[in-house]
């Protein structure tokens, strides 16, 4: 049976939503703050940002041998945050025709998909989550039974599958919509 950090599937797909809505909840208050009004960061409906959660996985395989040495982790976090943040932009491209977010109003930007800014920011928040809160995630999620893990990690799951189909289908319709009228 696959298990990673000691968790079961069902532990760690809470694990996985868990990150997602960290995600979440820090871009949408780092828009309100921004534009003073609130919206919703993730691309379906339920409160996730999965990407969070497939970069703290991925993380989690490229920064083991690092995680103790907090300056190296750092400059991972600052490098590695930034490769994958131009790749899912390049992927969002490509699917949707747009990226989700917009850094031309901020100095030392490229294409307005990167900048230093959230660079620097992505080193800081690599220290946090393998220095300090992982332990805790980790923690609440062992501390379950594994049925009702399992249980609620599966529904979850299916949960956001479904939201997410739904939400690409009604894009992908609309996009088309919008061609047909043209």
């Amino acid at each position: 049976m696959y298990s990673f950090h000691g968790m079961n599937p069902g532990q760690l797909a809470l694990w996985f939503f868990i990150y997602s809505f960290c995600g979440w909840a820090m871009e949408c208050v780092v828009i309100r703050i921004q534009l003073k009004r609130w919206e919703n960061r993730g691309f379906a409906k339920m409160p996730f940002c999965v990407i969070y959660g497939f970069g703290v996985f991925i993380a989690y395989h490229i920064f083991g041998p690092i995680q103790h040495n907090y300056i190296a982790l750092y400059f991972a976090g600052c490098v590695c945050a930034t490769a994958f943040e131009f790749f899912t932009a390049k992927l969002m491209l490509k699917l949707f025709g747009t990226v989700w977010w917009n850094y031309e109003h901020l100095p030392f930007n490229y294409k307005g998909i990167l900048c230093l800014e959230s660079t620097l920011g992505w080193g800081l928040l690599a220290l946090f989550i393998f220095g300090v809160f992982n332990r805790y995630v980790e923690t609440a999620v062992k501390l379950l039974d594994v049925r009702v893990a399992g249980i609620a990690g599966g529904l979850l799951a299916a949960a956001y599958l479904f939201d997410f189909g739904f939400q690409f289908m009604r894009h992908i319709s609309s996009g088309q919509d919008r061609k047909k009228s043209s």
